[in-house]
């Protein structure tokens, strides 16, 4: 028998996101869902129990977008078709109009399984409408304090959502933080902790971004053999032998080869391979073993893991590669201060010399932008030859960038970001151009670039 209230709700979901594209209001990533869960409070449960393979869940404070399109895309390569949440609309509205979108007005879902990126605040709202099969935890940094609170608070409401998940859930998660596995902890089933295997492409103390310094059992600070960025790294309590877990699934022997990426030894239980990714950064290196542990629970065969890794292409503003008139671009999202420092340490890594910042402050991005004093923006100094900045907060950007000690006649303020990106890619004068955003800057300058016929939609990527 035909459900009316869902085929109305799904039908009203699918009307909303044409109209919105077609009236150019947006890709309809989340209306669709707000008005079908207005119609049907409960469609987000009913569509996703019709997934014959269940659903995998994401979460993180940084992470969340490269790890689960890296999830969706081993699983293509597997044969299994996925409803995915993948302009990263990772509230509740932006997972029901994933589901809605797959779904025909009958209710039947044309997908095997779910991968939905899950607002780390959200996590608890979402677990009882998705029962995740699998649910990944990447790490846990200060963002948005304004929004989240501290990260104690978010990882106090995780710990209460694995309680719920029952034991035949699997949590795979970040053995490297200290947080994240002290919440896996609370999860009695299946438990994958993953991490990296080389003391080479680490620091040898924790960064200001730390946040997790202190033993959750005794309060002794950890002592650390490596970080490998912010408090992430090989840890233990001096007091009560509190340490980090091995890790099941493992990057060893890894060369960091810039902008280009990374190549590494993936390590399993189930055996090894070479892998080299297009992601950069050691923070991604966290992303793929996140995405390599996830489908290995899923027992996705290790070679087809290892072939998703190689021919996975970076997110939209994730290492994204873009044309700026004759200047190449790199698009790296900066949203908060440990994934700040990550992208400008991969910058200089990279031998970048001009940056374009745009710093904006609108809901997305957290309104408190305090948080851009505890970035280490002193790196820069005398290292960069040209930094532009721009966005809302473009002035605020100039005080840090002048108090980190980059000189004052290297920084341009240019307010209006279409500009500012024209000013940035002219001074890269045949160089690559660095730009880093938070997140509405992001959007609005793809937006531009969009106009110009650079770049497809964000929803179409």
């Amino acid at each position: 028998m035909t459900d009316l209230r869902l085929a109305a709700a799904i039908a009203a979901g699918k009307t909303t996101a044409a109209l919105s594209r077609f009236l150019g209001a947006g890709g309809g990533t989340t209306m669709p869902g707000r008005v079908a869960r207005g119609l049907l409070p409960d469609v987000t449960s009913r569509l996703a129990r019709r997934l014959a393979r269940g659903t995998i869940v994401v979460t993180g404070t940084n992470g969340k977008t490269t790890t689960s399109r890296l999830i969706s895309h081993i699983l293509g390569l597997a044969g299994l078709v996925s409803v995915h949440n993948r302009a990263g609309a990772n509230l509740a509205a932006g997972i029901t109009a994933a589901l809605v979108q797959q779904a025909d007005v009958l209710g039947a879902v044309r997908a095997d399984v779910g991968v939905f990126e899950v607002d780390e605040a959200t996590l608890p709202l979402l677990r009882p409408h998705l029962r995740p099969r699998v649910v990944v935890l990447t790490n846990l940094f200060r963002d948005q304090l304004d929004r989240y609170g501290e990260i104690d608070i978010i990882g106090a409401r995780w710990r209460a959502a694995l309680e719920e998940l029952g034991p035949q859930g699997v949590v795979v998660f970040n053995a490297d933080d200290p947080l994240v596995t002290e919440v896996a902890a609370a999860h009695a089933g299946v438990r994958v902790p993953y991490g990296i295997e080389d003391v080479g492409c680490g620091l040898d103390t924790l960064e200001h971004t730390a946040d997790s310094r202190y033993c959750y059992r005794c309060g002794v600070p950890y002592r650390y053999v490596v970080v490998y960025f912010g408090h992430m790294g090989v840890y233990r309590c001096p007091q009560c032998a509190r340490a980090r877990p091995a890790p099941a699934v493992a990057a060893e022997e890894v060369r960091i080869r810039g902008i280009e990426g990374t190549a590494f030894l993936l390590r399993t239980p189930e055996g090894e391979a070479r892998v080299q990714t297009r992601l950069p950064g050691v923070y991604n290196i966290h992303n793929v073993l996140a995405a390599a542990a996830c489908c290995r629970s899923l027992e996705i065969p290790p070679a087809t893991v290892a072939r998703g890794i190689v021919t996975f292409a970076p997110a939209f503003g994730r290492a994204e590669r873009v044309q700026v008139g004759k200047t190449e671009a790199v698009l790296l999202l900066a949203k908060n201060p440990a994934g700040f420092n990550e992208v400008l340490r991969t910058m200089l890594r990279a031998g970048g010399r001009v940056a374009l910042i745009a710093i904006n402050d609108l809901t997305a991005d957290g309104r408190d932008i305090s948080w851009l004093w505890d970035v280490d923006f002193e790196m820069l100094a005398g290292r960069v030859d040209r930094v532009v900045v721009s966005g809302i907060r473009a002035e605020e950007m100039a005080l840090r960038l002048k108090y980190a000690g980059v000189d004052s006649p290297a920084v341009r303020l240019e307010k209006e970001l279409a500009r500012a990106l024209d000013t940035a890619a002219d001074l890269a004068d045949g160089r690559t151009l660095y730009i880093l955003p938070t997140y509405t800057a992001m959007l609005q300058l793809r937006r531009v670039l969009q106009r110009r016929g650079a770049v497809r939609g964000f929803w179409e990527d």
